[in-house]
Formats: structure tokens, sequence, C-alpha cells
């Protein structure tokens, strides 16, 4: 028959209960006295009771021990504890619980291993180079691709940050220090290679923790500038033939009527042979002018002056104050290179009055910012974005972007572009400064 602890407790108390009642009555017998034998019988019982008490707790202080260091051993990462169950009370049933759990911690423990196991080897296999720092800005985490890029192959783990991107080269500095999504070129072994670069801050295990993707798409661009090419191609001999084709049937028609000698006619058609040919030379000059870009003649410019003029052709407000120091660039081709950033800011999508520009000199650099409101770009676009003849608008020529590119690297600088934490784009160029000027 099944007894619960509690029920051996209460039959354990009533014989003690009983035992005392008896042993007053036979004490009563010789003393005479009720009082004086109950408390005969207490002082005498006191020690036995002890005894028995102690014996009862005895399994109870047993079974809280192993208990306690089986919690201890759960909170040092060891699940293989369970406890001997002997007995068939609720004791026992706390015993056959806490072994489930040591069982069913131990199986959460092995798939959160082998969950990170495979995380570790999809991340530590990656080609995009994964950088993880706390909130001291100490890496904590750093794959392959990130040893190789960053630190010749060595370990990363411990680094301050920081520190290695001291050593880092300039444009990914300056991409870090955006803090937010941003695509830039830079030399390594002799080549130049263009970096895709992601950051996100989140929290891990209570504590701020900031990840850095810089994915290479050196290759990727090569692939799609192959592709552009040929789209190009493509659009070229569709214009030229939608050209050509009705030239070709206008002289037909004016050499038929200049035969049967109805030169009445000859005027219209030779109004829109030159209408064709004027469409067709404005079409070609405007890829033309991209494909020949000249020389740069660097050439001091105010930049109170230069702002003034392009407010005039693309409204836009300018961040204050500007540089005492002149600009040191082509005005010409700066001018049309941030007309055309403009033009892309006021279409992005966002309040025409938050199109901004910003002018900041630091050392022997230069740097003007266009910024927007709109809804940035995603990250297949800004892969994308500085290829020539890429555009996501249905009338768009892809040229924007690419011939800011095209000035920018012709004065020796280059073009960044990142969206911006609170919203919209940020289109960067930044243009050396002469050490004497």
């Amino acid at each position: 028959m099944r007894f619960s602890l509690e029920g051996k407790l209460a039959a354990l108390l009533l014989a003690l209960l009983a035992v005392v009642a008896a042993a007053i009555a036979v004490v009563t017998r010789f003393v005479g006295d009720v009082r004086l034998a109950a408390l005969l019988v207490v002082a005498a019982g006191v020690l036995p009771m002890l005894w028995l008490a102690r014996a009862a707790i005895r399994p109870l202080r047993r079974l809280l021990r192993a208990m306690c260091g089986a919690v201890a051993s759960y909170r040092d990462g060891d699940f293989s504890l369970s406890l001997v169950v002997d007995r068939d009370d609720e004791l026992g049933q706390l015993l056959v619980a806490h072994n489930d759990l040591g069982h069913a911690l131990r199986e959460q423990r092995t798939h959160l291993v082998q969950r990170e196991l495979l995380l570790d080897t999809v991340t530590q296999n990656s080609p995009v180079a994964l950088v993880l720092v706390d909130a001291r800005r100490h890496i904590v985490y750093a794959n392959h691709a990130a040893r190789h890029l960053l630190n010749k192959g060595r370990t990363l783990l411990g680094y301050d940050f920081a520190d290695l991107l001291a050593l880092a080269p300039e444009p990914l500095r300056t991409a870090v220090d955006g803090a937010g999504d941003a695509l830039f070129s830079t030399d390594m072994d002799g080549a130049e290679e263009t970096f895709h670069l992601s950051q996100r801050s989140f929290m891990l295990q209570g504590r701020s923790h900031r990840l850095y993707l810089l994915k290479r798409l050196t290759r990727e661009l090569s692939r799609q500038e192959v592709t552009t090419w040929k789209k190009l191609i493509r659009v070229l001999s569709h214009e030229l033939n939608n050209s050509l084709g009705p030239i070709a049937s206008l002289a037909h028609s004016g050499a038929e009527v200049t035969r049967r000698g109805e030169t009445d006619n000859l005027a219209v058609v030779f109004a829109a042979i030159g209408e064709r040919a004027a469409h067709l030379h404005q079409f070609i000059s405007g890829y033309a002018a991209f494909a020949r870009l000249p020389a740069p003649r660097l050439e001091p410019v105010e930049w109170s002056t230069l702002l003034a003029e392009l407010g005039r052709q693309q409204p836009c407000r300018v961040a204050a104050p500007l540089p005492a120091e002149p600009g040191w660039f082509d005005r010409s081709q700066l001018e049309q290179a941030l007309i055309n950033l403009l033009k892309n800011a006021h279409e992005a999508g966002g309040p025409s009055a938050d199109v901004e520009i910003a002018v900041n000199l630091s050392g022997d650099e230069q740097r003007i910012d266009v910024l927007d409101r709109g809804p940035g770009m995603s990250e297949t676009v800004l892969a994308h974005a500085l290829l020539p003849f890429y555009s996501t608008k249905r009338s768009g020529t892809g040229l924007g972007l690419a011939l800011a590119r095209e000035i920018a690297e012709a004065h020796g600088g280059r073009i960044r572009v990142a969206n911006r934490e609170s919203g919209g784009l940020c289109v960067s160029l930044l243009l050396p400064l002469p050490r004497v000027r």
C-alpha cells in the first residue's frame, strides 16, 4: 500500500501523541499528579522525539543536497548528472521530474551544439568577410575571409577594431565611419577591388554588439559590366535602327520625288530627315560625353559661387558653414556631376525640401555630400549603382552616378554611396586637395 509523504508524517505524529499519552498515564500511577507526570514525560521524551524527527528528515536532507549538487552542475553547463530514484512517494516523483529535466536539457544542448557547428561551418567558409565586435569594440568573432582580408590570415580575436581599422585602407575606414551600408573601392595587391559593406547593431546575451559584413564585388561587377555592355549594344542597335530606317526610307522618297520633278515636297522630306538626324545626334552625344570625358583642368573655386549656380539649376539646401578655403577641381565637370546627383536626389521620392548638399574639408581631402530623404537603395541596387547604364527607372539612362564616378576618379578621388540610418541616401564625392595651392 502506497503512503504519501504527508500521510507518513501524520502517522508519525499520531504515533508520537499516542506514546506520550500512554507514558503520561503510566507515570501518573506512580507520582499521583497528572501535571507532574506530563512534565516528566515531556522532559524525558524530548531527546527521543528529536532523534525521531531527525531520522524522519534525513532522507529529505539527502535529497536536497543531491539536488543542490545537480543544480550546480546545470549552472556549470553539465547536464549529465542523474539522481537515483529509490522512493515511491512525492520525493520520488520529484526525483523523476528532475531526471526528466536533465534529459530535456541534454537534448536541447545537443541540438544547440549541432546548430552552432552548422552556423560556424557556414560562416567560416563564406566568401563574405564577417567581423563581430562587442561594446568595447573588441573583436569577438571573425571568419576565414575576414582574417585573410584584414590580418593576412592570422586570428583577429581580442583585437581592438579601431586599431585594426587604423592600418586598413582609408576608404574602408570612411565606410565604417558612415555607420550604414556603403559601396567603396580601394587598391589591393596592385589592383582595384570594390566592396559592399553592411553593418548592424544588436543585443547578444544582454550586451551590445555590432556586426560588419564585407562582400567583395569585383568579379560580380565584371560580370555585370559584360552584361551591361551587351545591353548597351542592344539599346544602341535599336535606337540606330529606329532612326536610320526612317532616314533611308525618307531618302528614297526624296529621290523618287526628285525624279518625278515634284520639288514642292522636298522641303517636307528634308525636314523629316533633319529631325531624325538631330534626334540620333542627341542620343549618341549623350553616350559619347560619358565615353570621352576630357582630363580635368584643376583650378581654385569658391564654394559659395559653385553652390549658388547649382541652386539655380537644381534647388537644394546648403549645410552651413561652408569652408573658408576654396575648392580645387574642374568646375564644369564637378558642376555636371553634382547636377546629376541632385537630379537623382529630387527623383528619389523624398521631400524636395530635404535635398541637401554639404561640403567639408579634412586634411588633404575635400568631401561633397548630396543627401536626400527617399527610400534609399536595396543591397542589390547599391551593388550595381555605379555601373554605367544601370538604372531602376523606366526612362533612366544609368549614366548619372556612373558619370559622377568617372569625374571623381579622373580627379584622383572616389565616390561613395551609402544608405542613411534615419532614411534616405548619401552620395559622397571625395576629391584630393593639392598639398601646395
